[in-house]
């Protein structure tokens, strides 16, 4: 068996300084474990609309440039608390919504842009990101279309919801799924009919996704998005 020498500080030059180090450490780590009242904030456009939008947090703004349909920051900190979020038009620096929400500590807030612009209003969603499996990916279903009536998803062809009875501003919880690419239809709940179907979307393992149904199901002009299904990562 290896004998090993203990090393001794007590009388060398170097004992302070490995004290401080230590304790500046120390500090930092217990600094670090007990800050629990971060938040954080992501926001989301799923107005039904061709315009784009630029978001600001209590004044701040947060997007390099304006979001358009389906487009979203990446999520910031926040310190727990209150914050006005307000939305301007990319030409417009007059307010077109400002909302006031309340950032919950030690979570996860998603903020999305909904409605008509005559009528534009916001929905705050507390987001769950556990992974409970790596090897599966995460989806949650939205449906955040305001003219349309309760509505499933499934996958594309199969008889059976994954989601099923989301009416206007509800969400599901997180559910897993094989990663993989899909596609998506959105039912009307009450008749079973296929309303929209999404374009190809790629789930990745360990990743979490907004399945949203956005746009009008009776859009009343060209700038008006008709009903659809668009998959958002959330990052």
């Amino acid at each position: 068996m290896k004998n090993f020498t203990p090393i001794l500080f007590k009388n060398s030059k170097f004992f302070p300084v490995i004290l401080l180090f230590i304790s500046v450490t120390f500090f930092a780590c217990k600094k670090e474990e007990s800050d629990t009242t971060l938040s954080q904030l992501r926001v989301i456009n799923t107005a039904p609309t061709l315009a784009t939008y630029y978001a600001f947090v209590n004044g701040s703004s947060i997007s390099s440039a304006a979001l358009p349909y389906g487009g979203t920051t990446a999520y910031g900190n926040y310190s727990s608390g209150s914050y006005a979020i307000k939305f301007t038009s990319e030409n417009n620096a007059e307010s077109l919504l400002t909302k006031n929400i309340t950032l919950n500590p030690n979570s996860y807030h998603s903020f999305y842009l909904i409605n008509k612009p005559e009528a534009l209003d916001g929905l705050t969603i507390t987001d769950d990101l556990s992974l409970p499996s790596t090897d599966k990916a995460y989806i949650r279903y939205i449906n955040l279309s305001p003219d349309a009536p309760a509505l499933d998803l499934a996958k594309t062809g199969e008889a059976t919801a994954l989601i099923g009875n989301k009416t206007y501003k509800s969400a599901s919880a997180f559910i897993a799924i094989a990663p993989g690419t899909y596609t998506f239809d959105v039912k009307e709940t009450s008749s079973g009919t296929v309303k929209a179907v999404s374009n190809s979307i790629t789930l990745a393992a360990g990743y979490h996704y907004d399945i949203i149904c956005g746009g009008l199901l009776n859009p009343s002009s060209d700038i008006e998005r008709p009903l659809n299904l668009i998959a958002v990562t959330i990052k």
